[in-house]
């Protein structure tokens, strides 16, 4: 018998300067005002939207300039203002992962709590895992300096 060998989480957390209700918010529903379209994207530079449905089986996608619908990703878990969980699979051609963040007040503010997960169903998943490391890092930088704005 084979055992498939778990790899290593993404962890990640940031603070930012409100409620967790309003960090839940930005994070889904208004992630077009901060998520880096211009180059987070499958039409890098032509994305007209980012939706995101508000229910557990709904999805997240851009839509682009020219009207294409893409995928990101399927919602698991819709637990507003506290966790949801994403099935994401930017790529159709390719197993997805699983992304849960958690909303927790802390310190006059909330902590937010990303978790990048499921590694072990991608075939030689270091390069991709590595990718995403830093590039959660810059995502979530933006969601961050999104709480600066007035």
């Amino acid at each position: 018998m084979s055992e498939t060998a778990t790899v290593a989480a993404i962890t990640k957390s940031v603070h930012v300067e409100c409620e967790p209700e309003r960090a839940f918010r930005v994070f889904t529903t208004e992630i077009g005002t901060w998520w880096p379209v211009e180059t987070h994207s499958l039409n890098p530079g032509e994305v007209r939207e980012v939706v995101w449905e508000e229910r557990a089986g709904g999805e997240v996608y851009e839509l682009s300039l020219a009207g294409d619908r893409c995928r990101w990703a399927t919602v698991l878990t819709w637990e507003p203002p506290t966790r949801l969980v994403i099935a994401w699979q930017v790529n159709p051609d390719r197993l997805g992962t699983e992304i849960e963040v958690r909303f927790t007040p802390e310190d006059g503010g909330t902590r937010v709590d990303l978790e990048h997960r499921g590694w072990e169903r991608i075939p030689d998943p270091a390069e991709m895992r590595a990718g995403y490391t830093t590039g959660w890092d810059h995502v979530l930088g933006r969601f961050e300096k999104r709480f600066a704005q007035p």
